[in-house]
């Protein structure tokens, strides 16, 4: 009887390997036409291979559990001579290839139009996909590191407490560099060797708010700001707001005036924020914490500063009320204390906005009313935010109306 071979069929449009769950069928047993042979398991679903017509399992050249390219052979299918010639497969067996070199001249056949030579055969090997692990990059250029996740290495990550972003940069052998569990376990084997201290709650929680957020389209863009005009009139006040008030309230102010910038994408609607609440940055042992003004836009800046200094002083003791802990619809972030001068902050995952105030310095600023230079203290002001609900354009219209706050700030 003929036989067919049974190959790993395109699963997918970007399907390149799948991997053998069960073999359904014993060796020996029959099909009929449609019928499944193999479970298998890609990086969208658990799939079946079925068979292309009635016939019997007469050779299964996979193993379990391991992974084999689109095009590979599978098995043997022996079927009928009808469902052969329906197929448009011989069941003459094919003579094979006879590559040796002729002895002497007189063996080649007088009419042969060329001659087969042993670099000329076409191997007979199983298609496989090849990754890039060696040679240059430690990663592969085309490989997507973890973004794939089979059942058993999920549930493998599970028990040890771990995520994808913890196998990011791992270097996969599998096809387009897919991470395999093999490769999970190596992982695992060479952290043994260095040095590990346990992450504290804090680290942990931070992580995980970033990792959430990195889930999102960012983008960052920023501008200089003069800060004199809020520097003298921080110097006459008292109580003295700080400079990370001083941006707080502008924001408040400017984003009162379109809503819709702060808004959050929700299937296909703009969700408007009810209240202006800002949140802002303050650094503590091994993380962030983030307490939020409330409706920072209806209360001035001086009646904000007893609160804010409160605030400030509960969360380095880590002492925050529950309900002040809850984010607002942005946070401001005062990066400039630590002398950086330009950052990327990244939004909360409940925000899409997060502006940032690098450090001040003196630079030369060209003044059109005396037609010179002239010295100033000058900083940058950076905001990132959710690509889908803001633009380039929009954020830095947005920008450009909190630097005009603050060029005023006896009015905010």
């Amino acid at each position: 009887m003929p036989s067919i071979p049974i190959l790993m069929p395109q699963l997918g449009e970007s399907i390149a390997e799948a991997t053998i769950i069960r073999i359904l069928i014993p060796t020996g047993g029959t099909v009929e036409a449609g019928g499944d042979i193999f479970e298998v398991e890609t990086n969208k679903a658990t799939m079946a291979v079925t068979a292309p017509c009635a016939g019997k399992l007469a050779q299964v050249t996979t193993v379990p559990q391991t992974s084999y390219a689109v095009g590979s052979t599978l098995g043997q299918l022996e079927i009928t001579e009808e469902d052969a010639q329906a197929l448009g497969v011989s069941g003459a067996s094919r003579p094979s290839l006879d590559t040796r070199h002729p002895a002497d001249a007189s063996d080649v056949v007088e009419n042969l139009h060329f001659q087969i030579s042993d670099d000329d055969v076409i191997s007979n090997r199983q298609p496989t996909v090849e990754p890039v692990v060696s040679g240059g990059l430690p990663v592969p250029a085309g490989a997507t590191g973890a973004s794939y996740i089979s059942p058993r290495m999920r549930a493998r990550m599970l028990e040890l407490g771990l995520n994808a972003a913890d196998l990011s940069g791992v270097p996969g052998t599998g096809a387009g560099g897919r991470v395999t569990v093999e490769d999970f376990e190596a992982f695992l084997r060479g952290l043994e060797e260095h040095r590990m201290t346990p992450a504290s709650p804090m680290r942990i929680a931070v992580a995980d708010s970033m990792r959430r957020s990195w889930a999102r389209p960012l983008a960052t863009v920023g501008s200089p700001i003069v800060l004199d005009a809020m520097l003298a009139h921080r110097r006459k006040t008292d109580p003295k707001p700080g400079p990370a008030l001083y941006v707080i309230r502008a924001l408040a102010l400017a984003l009162a005036e379109n809503t819709a910038v702060a808004g959050r994408l929700i299937g296909n609607r703009i969700v408007h924020p009810r209240a202006i609440d800002i949140g802002f940055a303050v650094e503590v042992d091994d993380g962030v914490m983030v307490p939020t003004l409330r409706e920072v836009e209806k209360t001035p800046l001086l009646k904000l500063v007893p609160t804010y200094n409160k605030l400030v002083e509960q969360a380095r003791a880590r002492r925050l009320p529950s309900d002040i802990n809850r984010p607002g619809i942005a946070t401001v972030t005062n990066f400039g204390t630590f002398g950086i001068v330009w950052a990327t902050p990244i939004p909360l995952p409940e925000q899409n906005l997060v502006l940032g105030l690098g450090a001040g310095s003196k630079v030369p600023h060209w003044s059109e009313e005396v037609k010179q230079f002239i010295p100033v203290t000058e900083a940058e002001l950076t905001l990132s935010f959710d690509h889908r609900v803001l633009d380039g354009g929009g954020a830095g219209r947005l920008l450009k109306r909190v630097a005009e706050l603050l060029q005023k700030p006896e009015l905010l």
